[in-house]
């Protein structure tokens, strides 16, 4: 059986990315524990269906299709989960791209695309959240990075060094916020088996580097990322801010 944690219940949550991979993984475990889950997406029909699924089995769900490279777009969805249920208690800033690239190629059009979906908007969520959390002396953000600079995985140095930023970012927010009780922690998955992954990148020699360098011997699911989310963001994490926790399996 699942952890329940009950101080979830009846917060309000904003995830984005939500609609697919780790980010509707960490929607469903949100709704499963009572909360009133906000989440942003740009894919709408997978969106609208997760939504549809949470409604259907009893939890409390709005979806505002959005780009998050938009900081407009972006802040305006936030405002209507906000009008929809109350101000944002904890923040996941899930949404991201990992689309590999040689540096040859890399133009700053490029850079700045890709800047904007693994790093800009995390701060611009934050700073949309913060008034809410100030106001009630309380609150939650959980910024996901990667453990992919942390590897020296090749082949995505923007990516790398967008998701390093966010260990930064991360720790500049917790010191500024602390003294609101607000707690911000990060994130840094390891290889998660969403259907992506699993399509795009999972070939025999994947395998096997796998199998070799995780400690644990096996697949990774979305699912283990929200369980960690969802305690991360309870009172069972009360003390903990300021850090930055890896679930990668023991990969070495």
């Amino acid at each position: 059986m699942s952890a329940i944690y009950p101080d979830l219940a009846a917060k309000t949550v904003v995830v984005t990315g939500g609609g697919s991979g780790i980010g509707a993984s960490i929607v469903r475990r949100f709704a499963q524990q009572g909360a009133k889950v906000g989440f942003l997406d740009i894919k709408e029909e997978e969106s609208r269906a997760l939504a549809d699924e949470i409604r259907a089995s009893g939890g409390t769900v709005h979806f505002e299709k959005a780009d998050v490279t938009d900081i407009d777009a972006l802040v305006a969805a936030i405002g209507a989960i906000r009008a929809q249920f109350g101000p944002i208690d904890i923040l996941v800033n899930n949404a991201a791209h990992d689309e590999r690239h040689a540096t040859e190629t890399v133009t700053p059009a490029y850079w700045d695309d890709r800047i904007a979906v693994n790093l800009k908007h995390q701060f611009f969520a934050a700073q949309a959240v913060l008034p809410d959390m100030k106001d009630r002396k309380a609150g939650v953000i959980i910024n996901f990075g990667s453990t992919s600079w942390m590897v020296g995985q090749g082949n995505m140095a923007v990516y790398t060094a967008s998701k390093s930023a966010v260990l930064g970012l991360t720790r500049s927010l917790a010191r500024d916020f602390g003294p609101y009780n607000i707690r911000v922690n990060a994130i840094a998955p390891g290889w998660i088996m969403t259907e992506r992954q699993i399509e795009k990148w999972m070939t025999p020699e994947g395998e096997e580097e796998l199998m070799r360098r995780q400690c644990l011997k096996r697949r990774l699911v979305p699912d283990e990322l929200a369980r960690f989310t969802i305690f991360l963001a309870s009172d069972e994490a009360s003390a903990c801010t300021n850090q930055h926790y890896v679930v990668d399996g023991g990969w070495v």
